[in-house]
């Protein structure tokens, strides 16, 4: 194996030359950066990217920690639950930085049902998989709150860490996150003030996703601030299609009159709820308007097109990547919650009419404080159940 040590005899210079040449560091002659080019191609050395990261105290290595959401069935393994249409986007943007920086990625999946609940003592399985992986990067990225509170505090004392897409009240850690909050508002608006509808069934997300209770929480404000607005029941899905169509056929099977419009938590489940509907011959947006969240492009295909909200998934990954950077580099500096724009992206599916998706940026709206909290209150299934009156969640600004 050609050494650092041939490249400087073949070129008649110091190894502490060669190495100057490598990196692009120190003063050398131009002639003398040539001879020792020309020797590193004429004896293919290759250098040795652990023993310079082991020089410079750097891995060149970050981790991603995705979340893993549990399927309908046990043991259900698809692009779906395993969350792969968003860390999919997440990953182009985290790759689009790294790239610039000749950094590789180490990703990782964690089930929601292995981290959530009862706190891990320490050294659990999952606190020594997160050790085990720290030991091999620079920094994490941590998606969608996976780990509890606690357990990113923890974690974030040891190493560089940043959030992506999870609880934006959490403090002691960096976050990036849509603003899910405003975006919700600007979509329950639409249905509510734009259209008139004032029966809406809520297919909602899991409960351990943090974008779900943002997004949940501000419908419920646009119901309570619209007088004769109620949500008459919620389905808790998987944000998958699946649990879409499952959760508009309890709903159909329920009886009573059909509610004005489906307010699903994500597209994918959106597009569930088209399927259920079709299938039983319901048209919409004639019968019943539906809209989602996420702005997938399988959401512009449908029929009809989806009206939803766009948040930027690529960009999350992106901003999360560059803070990670700036952490590693300066661990002491303050943290940081950036929440990125959204759009209301309108199509036909909320009763507008058929033509080219409307886009338009929502203002951010700051979220008011409650008095008091509650989780949302469980809603029968079904058209003709009351409405749930949930207080809105705080949030906590760094």
């Amino acid at each position: 194996m050609v050494t650092l040590y041939d490249v400087a005899s073949q070129a008649g210079v110091s190894i502490a030359t060669v190495s100057r040449v490598l990196h692009g560091h120190g003063a050398v002659r131009e002639d003398t950066r040539v001879r020792v080019r020309a020797a590193i191609d004429d004896l293919g050395y290759v250098p040795d990217g652990a023993a310079q990261s082991l020089a410079r105290n750097r891995k060149d290595v970050i981790g991603l920690v995705c979340a893993e959401h549990s399927g309908l069935k046990p043991d259900q393994y698809d692009i779906e639950s395993m969350s792969l249409m968003f860390y999919d986007e997440v990953m182009r943007g985290v790759e689009a930085r790294i790239r610039e920086r000749n950094l590789s990625l180490l990703i990782t999946f964690l089930r929601e049902d292995e981290t959530l609940g009862a706190p891990e003592p320490e050294g659990g399985p999952v606190d020594a998989r997160l050790r085990e992986l720290s030991g091999k990067v620079d920094g994490l990225l941590i998606g969608e709150g996976i780990l509890a509170p606690a357990a990113l505090a923890k974690h974030a004392r040891r190493m560089p860490l940043v959030v992506i897409a999870g609880d934006t009240g959490q403090k002691g850690t960096d976050m990036v996150s849509a603003d899910n909050w405003s975006g919700a508002r600007a979509l329950a608006e639409h249905l509510i003030v734009d259209h008139g509808k004032r029966r809406l069934f809520h297919i909602d997300g899991p409960v351990t996703a943090p974008d779900a209770a943002a997004r949940r929480t501000a419908l419920q404000e646009v119901v309570d601030a619209n007088p004769g607005t109620v949500v008459v029941g919620t389905y808790t899905g998987r944000f998958s299609v699946a649990s879409g169509q499952v959760g508009t056929e309890r709903l159909l099977a329920a009886g009573g009159p059909l509610p004005d419009a489906l307010f699903c938590a994500n597209d994918q489940m959106a597009i569930g709820a088209l399927h259920a509907l079709a299938a039983v011959g319901i048209r919409v947006p004639q019968d019943i308007a539906v809209v989602g969240f996420d702005d997938i492009f399988p959401a512009s295909l449908c029929d009809p097109p989806l009206t939803t909200v766009h948040q930027p998934i690529r960009k999350l990954g992106e901003r999360a990547c560059d803070r990670l950077i700036a952490r590693i580099a300066d661990p002491a500096m303050r943290t940081k919650l950036e929440l990125l724009p959204t759009e209301l992206v309108v199509r036909s599916s909320c009763g507008c009419p058929p033509g080219p998706a409307r886009r338009r940026e929502v203002t951010p709206v700051p979220r008011r404080r409650p008095v008091a909290v509650t989780a949302l209150a469980a809603v029968t299934v079904g058209a003709g159940a009351a409405a749930a009156k949930s207080p809105l969640l705080p949030t906590t600004e760094r």
